[in-house]
């Protein structure tokens, strides 16, 4: 069983920047992809970004295009999702998601999913 475990969230004034961490717990998971979501209150959980294996390739939403960048260590076996420039909008938390035959943006079909990290970017 993968565990995934997402780390770096806080709270952070407008125009600050946040590094997340997602972790899988086991060395022998081998994704084809791994996203991020994020969920604010009252709202529906939202893609973020994603970024593939083998290649590298990434994808994003277009609200956080150019201000938000997704990386891996293949090593470590992490993603890491750095933010800058947040907005209050960005407030939400955000959860990771991997799979080791899905590559795409819908939560539900991740197989593996961790437990969330608050971020709460405040103006």
């Amino acid at each position: 069983q993968v565990q995934l475990v997402e780390s770096g969230g806080g709270l952070v004034q407008a125009g600050g920047s946040l590094r997340l961490s997602c972790a899988a717990s086991a060395r022998t998971f081998r994704p084809v992809a791994m996203a991020w979501f994020r969920q604010a209150p009252g709202k529906e959980r939202e893609f973020v970004s994603r970024i593939n294996w083998p290649g590298g390739s990434t994808a994003y939403a277009q609200s956080v295009k150019g201000r938000f960048t997704i990386s891996r260590d293949n090593a470590k076996n992490t993603v890491d999702l750095q933010m800058n420039n947040l907005k209050p909008e960005d407030t939400a938390v955000y959860y990771c998601a991997g799979d080791p035959n899905y590559r795409g943006s819908s939560w539900a079909l991740y197989q593996y999913r961790g437990q969330g990290t608050q971020v709460t970017v405040s103006s």
